[in-house]
């Protein structure tokens, strides 16, 4: 299964929903590997090719033009993010900030407009109403003979300061009116713009949602980082204690291997140090043609009995018992309620409906765990975990009692979850 993934470089959806985060990020890992191995392929091809003459050189065109991106600490591209770095405010309070300030602006605005024409008003009020008021002064002098001129002109400036401070007293009630206008006005827009906020709440709200869908994006880059860290960590580990043990062959073995039919992988497994050779176990002939996938439950159950049978999955080792920990094609749901009342490091294996194989099933803390197991060649093993491969079934489920699956998880095999109905889940696999 996984070099057919590898030589597509596609998984079906379905499967991938099956894989833990673990999983895909190990599986991840090693499609990029295989990218990376065919690149180079690639590129040692076109280099012979143009050492033999037989394809022109490329010719690369000189360029000025570059980019220069800023790291950060780590290393990586800097980003910023509003709001989210130090000493960035809330985006709440820029938003109130910014309506408050828009609202202000505009009714500053709108009082500076207002102003200019009260202000030419005023003016040409008391313009025309002094000019008119000098027009009937001198009117009056020339009807009325004044002996006294000077007691004219100082008539004249004393009406002239009554009119100037009757135009201030005016000026200072325009102004406040002004002001009043402008605070009401300020309000109004305030509100106006708060209530065209809370109207666009729902795209307010998508905008929240895609800045979480970056922050979450952004924590699993990291997240990916490290659990590729991991995984090459867990590799390595599990690779050693595998050779150590004699049982199985190592990741890197399995992708140069990929060319080699299953005589040569015999044969080298039959060459491993060890304290000596597994028990034969009778290869099953295959007298159908099996589908790419499962598609449906009696298929599934013909491929039990055609292949499965005869490597006795499913069996307790050198006996004829079912072992305690196998069921039948059960989902999910049904795993888990029979996990549910169970202790930490309780487990079950399950035939798979997605993939030729079985679905271990875990019992965390809290929660639970699903690990498919790659049974569509001749071994068994973890998809995208567990670079280790088994001779059967069994062999699997007790390597993995002394030996945990992940080492993020930590998770060991350490109580088999049994039948709680009769007749039993796999009854029809064995009729």
């Amino acid at each position: 299964m996984l070099q057919q993934i590898l030589h597509d470089m596609y998984i079906d959806p379905e499967l991938l929903a099956e894989l833990s985060d673990v999983q895909k990020h190990i599986l991840f890992y090693k499609m990029r590997e295989e990218q990376l191995r065919r690149w180079r392929e690639r590129e040692a091809w076109e280099a012979l090719s143009q050492g033999d003459g037989l394809r022109p050189p490329k010719v690369k065109r000189a360029s000025d033009k570059h980019i220069q991106w800023l790291l950060g600490e780590d290393g990586e591209v800097w980003v910023w993010v509003m709001g989210e770095g130090p000493g960035d405010k809330p985006y709440e309070e820029i938003s109130e900030e910014l309506i408050a300030e828009r609202a202000r602006l505009q009714a500053q605005r709108e009082a500076e407009e207002l102003w200019k024409q009260k202000e030419a008003e005023i003016t040409k009020k008391f313009r025309d109403a002094l000019a008119n008021e000098k027009a009937r002064i001198l009117a009056e002098k020339w009807k009325v003979e004044m002996e006294d001129r000077k007691a004219a002109k100082v008539l004249e400036e004393r009406i002239h300061e009554e009119f100037k401070r009757k135009e201030e007293e005016e000026r200072k009630r325009g102004e406040e009116q002004i002001r009043l206008q402008e605070e009401q006005r300020a309000k109004e827009l305030y509100w106006s713009l708060k209530q065209a906020q809370l109207r666009c709440q729902a795209s307010e709200k998508e905008e929240q949602e895609w800045e979480e869908q970056l922050r979450r994006s952004k924590a699993a880059d990291e997240e990916r980082s490290r659990g590729a860290q991991r995984a090459r960590d867990e590799y390595r580990r599990h690779s050693l204690r595998a050779i150590q043990k004699g049982t199985v062959a190592g990741l890197s073995s399995m992708f140069q291997e990929l060319g080699q039919n299953h005589e040569q992988e015999s044969r080298l497994y039959h060459h491993l140090p060890g304290p000596g050779p597994p028990p034969p176990l009778a290869v099953p002939v295959r007298t159908w043609e099996r589908p790419l996938r499962p598609l449906s439950r009696e298929v599934i159950v013909r491929w039990f009995k055609e292949e499965q049978l005869p490597r006795r999955a499913g069996f307790e080792r050198n006996t004829k018992s079912i072992a305690p920990w196998f069921h039948g094609i059960i989902s999910r749901e049904n795993a888990e309620d029979l996990l549910e009342n169970m202790t930490e490091g309780a487990f079950l294996i399950r035939v798979s409906e997605k993939i030729w194989g079985y679905t271990l099933s875990y019992r965390l803390q809290k929660g639970f765990k699903h690990f498919l197991v790659d049974a569509s060649g001749d071994f068994y093993s973890f998809l995208g975990v567990d670079p280790n491969r088994h001779a059967t079934l069994t062999d699997l489920i007790d390597f993995h009692k002394e030996e945990i699956i992940t080492v993020s998880g930590g998770e060991l095999l350490q109580e088999p979850c049994g039948q709680r109905d009769s007749p039993p889940d796999y009854h029809l696999l064995f009729e």
